[in-house]
């Protein structure tokens, strides 16, 4: 994980840092010896999460980034943001496409303090039911606003999730697990966020693969890799179906999804772990779910008791005393 944070009152610097930290870039103010540009930024692989800061008015004029660009806004406003075919002005909550990977934008930020989340374009085909083999085109998002005020709600509540509890955490890197995880989370959030271009439902060719071998080849598949890191179209892609193929396999035969299926085998493992602690090996319930894609102690907490009925600093107390008591 790799962490920066930039703060100037001077706006060449600032554009500099900009250029270097986004695209090529004109920033203006009609105060440019006045106001201070903070900016953090937490990334990790193909995400990176950046809290922005500027206390003054400032005009921008960007070129293509070639990442998916959102934009949350806290403070302020986002004022006349164009790119191609749009034009709209943002204010406090609002979360949009700030600009599509290959469109360059402009407007004018006005005293804001805003979040800006970049994702490789990459990551959604990764989550998107599309076909299996190479992709005719890249998914695409088809609109910069969310489509209903729920959806926008919860991409925001993913965005502080990563920002948060996963890219905070220096030591994430060390857990390709949990970077997966996220990466996939945020992705999914952005393609029920926004309207887009991935097909969703499944085919009757889709349908008719969806048997129970199908799921049988899934389900071992997971279970013999769930230490790596594994997203959908990799399942489907091992067990020669399409991604809504294997999607419609879970929900028909097992009432979940391929991704719960693989969050419920990780927590197995986490609970054969806990109870296979030795005394003295210094192993923590943290530590034992960070191995396996839990970066947030709460939720790992809630769902091991929903699985297990108890708690895993339990589990792993008791795995404890077994063994001393074995030996």
């Amino acid at each position: 994980m790799d962490s920066l944070v930039f703060e100037s009152d001077d706006l060449g610097v600032t554009e500099d840092f900009l250029c270097r930290a986004y695209a090529t870039m004109r920033i203006g103010s009609a105060t440019p010896a006045a106001g201070r540009a903070r900016v953090r930024r937490d990334s990790t692989g193909s995400i990176s999460v950046d809290e922005l800061d500027l206390d003054f008015d400032m005009s921008y004029s960007v070129s293509p980034l070639g990442k998916i660009c959102l934009c949350v806004v806290h403070e302020g406003t986002v004022q006349d943001h164009a790119f191609r075919g749009v034009q709209d002005s943002f204010g406090p909550g609002d979360a949009v496409l700030f600009a599509p990977p290959d469109e360059p934008y402009s407007g004018r930020v006005n005293s804001a303090r805003y979040n800006i989340t970049l994702i490789d374009p990459g990551l959604l085909e990764q989550v998107a039911a599309t076909e299996r083999g190479p992709l005719r085109a890249p998914v695409r998002l088809t609109g910069h606003r969310p489509l209903t005020p729920a959806a926008a709600d919860r991409l925001k509540s993913t965005i502080v999730y990563l920002r948060d509890q996963v890219l905070a955490d220096p030591d994430v890197e060390a857990h390709p697990l949990i970077v997966s995880a996220g990466s996939q989370l945020l992705a999914a959030s952005v393609l029920a966020a926004f309207p887009n271009t991935a097909r969703t439902e499944p085919t009757a060719r889709d349908r008719t693969d969806a048997h129970p071998a199908t799921l049988r080849r899934a389900v071992a598949y997971i279970d013999d890799h769930a230490d790596q890191p594994l997203t959908v179209a990799g399942i489907a892609d091992a067990v020669h179906v399409t991604i809504r193929t294997l999607q419609y396999a879970f929900r028909r035969h097992l009432d979940t999804t391929p991704l719960a299926y693989l969050r419920r085998a990780r927590l197995a493992h986490a609970h054969r772990d806990l109870l296979a602690a030795s005394p003295h090996s210094g192993a923590t319930v943290a530590g034992i779910a960070a191995r396996w894609g839990f970066s947030h102690a709460g939720r790992f907490a809630a769902l091991y008791r929903d699985a297990y009925g108890t708690s895993p600093a339990r589990t792993l107390r008791e795995g404890d005393a077994f063994d001393r008591a074995r030996n």
